[in-house]
């Protein structure tokens, strides 16, 4: 059973590195890179949601089969309610669709809960949070994107940490234990910043790859996350 807090929320900080900031061809080595990670995050982008087209389920499925963390599956794309189940089924632990583009998003969770992953649901920079305030057990995990989706190594955008902090108090009101993600832009001079708006999952990318020791990239940044946790 996981840790809890005195807010009664899943204990720890979650350091989740992005594969957008891996090197593709040599991916089963890049993963072996960060088996000190909670979660590897896998961004799948269709070229319609975001305009940038990633990959789909045989290469989830091969990541999968050779991660030594379990995945963290990021679906940029068009009509989640079809195609996201697909993914729980190959053996994600987590699987987050977007808000913008789900026709039924408390369904859809319950789907993939029901498969066996934790549901999530991701909402883009400048979509606002109001109606997820009530729905909060609906689902696993809530991912506050910090750039606009479709494309690794942009900057982090403190505008929306608000949000993150609305979502963050009503969880603590709540006695929720969703899981509060950000995605875009999170190193080790912007960790602190989203760690104090209330976040405890964190996307970070080429903080992680692109750094000469991965391990010690995560354990830095989990530091300094756990330090300035809200």
């Amino acid at each position: 059973m996981p840790l809890r807090d005195e807010n009664g929320r899943d204990g720890g900080i979650r350091i989740n590195p992005s594969i957008l900031a891996a090197d593709f061809v040599n991916m089963q080595a890049e993963l072996a890179r960060i088996a000190a990670a909670d979660f590897v995050h896998v961004d799948v982008m269709d070229n319609h949601f975001v305009p940038n087209l990633t990959f789909g389920p045989q290469m989830v499925e091969r990541i999968q089969a050779t991660s030594p963390v379990p995945l963290d599956v990021h679906l940029m794309i068009a009509d989640p309610d079809r195609w996201a189940p697909g993914y729980a089924e190959l053996g994600a632990a987590s699987v987050t669709f977007h808000l913008e583009a789900a026709n039924e998003p408390v369904a859809l969770a319950r789907r993939l809960r029901a498969i066996g992953a934790r549901a999530g649901v991701a909402v883009k920079p400048a979509t606002p949070v109001d109606g997820l305030l009530d729905l909060l057990d609906d689902f696993d995990q809530i991912l506050v994107m910090t750039v606009e989706p479709g494309f690794g190594g942009q900057s982090f955008m403190p505008e929306t940490m608000p949000k993150l902090r609305r979502l963050a108090d009503e969880a603590k009101r709540r006695g929720s234990s969703v899981w509060l993600q950000v995605d875009g832009g999170i190193s080790s001079a912007t960790i602190a910043q989203a760690s104090e708006a209330g976040a405890d999952t964190f996307v970070a990318g080429s903080a992680v790859f692109g750094a000469s020791d991965p391990e010690a990239a995560i354990v830095g940044l989990r530091a300094s996350a756990a330090q300035h946790a809200h």
